[in-house]
C-alpha cells in the first residue's frame, strides 16, 4: 500500500499573549508568549529565522536558525486525540506547520522538505517545557510528552519562500546514519547518555543548541 501523500494542513502563527506558568519552587508567574498559535489565511513568508507574523518571545530556548520553523503532524495529533480523549486545534502545541502523511518518530536529522516554494532541513526535536504545560492546563504534562515520544521537529530554512495551507510536501531522506528526532529527543531525558553515540550526532546538521548541549555534555563526560 502507497504512504499517504505529504500536505500542509496548517500555517500557524502566534502573537504575544500573557500565560500565568507554575506553580513551581516559586511562586506562579505570568511569562508573555508565542505558543497560542493560529492559523493564517493565505500565503505566508518563511524567512531564514522564521515565519513572517510570528512571535518568538524566549530566544534563550527558541527561534534562531536552528529552530526556525517548528512541525508537528496530523498523526501525532490523532495519537493525543486517543491519549487525551479530546481533538486538539491546529497549533495547540506551538508549531507553526502542521502536516499530514508523517509521524516524527520517523523523521530524521538533516531530512530536508520542499513545502510551497520553500525548503526546510530537520535539525532536533522539541523539548517540553512548563510554558507547553500551561498551555495545556497540565502541570504534569512535561512528562506525559516526553513519555509519549512525539516530539514534532525543529527545521532550519535551506531556501526561503512563501507556504500556504493545502501544499504538497516533498520529503527527502536524511544523510546515512543520521540520528533519528526521537534519538535526540531521548537524549534529553536519558540518565546515562553514551558519549560515542553523541560524538556521532555532531556530525550531522544539529540545531545550534542541541550541538551546544551535547558538547556541554561530553565536556561534563572529560571532566
Amino acid at each position: 500500500m502507497p504512504a499517504p501523500a505529504l500536505q500542509l494542513l496548517s500555517v500557524n502563527i502566534g502573537q504575544p499573549t500573557a500565560l500565568t506558568i507554575g506553580p513551581d519552587s516559586a511562586a506562579p508567574r505570568t511569562e508573555i508568549t508565542g505558543i497560542h498559535k493560529q492559523a493564517a489565511v493565505g500565503r505566508v513568508r518563511v524567512a531564514r529565522l522564521g515565519l513572517e507574523g510570528d512571535h518568538v518571545m524566549d530566544t534563550k530556548h527558541h527561534g534562531g536558525p536552528g529552530q526556525a520553523v517548528y512541525v508537528y503532524t496530523q498523526e501525532d495529533y490523532d495519537h493525543w486525540a486517543e491519549e487525551l480523549g479530546e481533538s486538539l486545534d491546529p497549533g495547540t502545541y506551538g508549531e507553526n506547520l502542521l502536516m499530514a502523511g508523517l509521524e516524527s518518530a520517523t523523521v530524521r536529522v538533516g531530512e530536508r522538505f520542499w513545502v510551497g516554494s520553500a525548503v526546510l532541513e530537520a535539525t532536533a526535536a522539541r523539548i517540553p517545557c512548563m510554558v507547553l504545560a500551561a498551555r495545556m492546563n497540565d502541570l504534569g504534562f512535561v512528562k506525559r510528552f516526553a513519555r509519549v515520544r512525539r516530539p514534532g521537529f525543529y527545521a532550519r530554512v535551506i531556501q526561503e519562500g512563501d507556504v500556504g495551507q493545502g501544499d504538497p510536501v516533498r520529503r527527502e531522506a536524511a544523510p546515512d546514519g543520521a540520528p533519528s528526532i526521537v534519538d535526540t529527543f531521548d537524549l534529553w531525558f536519558s540518565q546515562s547518555r553514551d558519549p560515542d553515540e553523541m560524538r556521532r550526532y555532531l556530525n550531522y546538521p544539529l540545531a545550534e543548541r542541541l550541538r551546544t548541549d551535547i558538547e556541554e555534555w561530553l565536556g561534563a563526560v572529560r571532566a
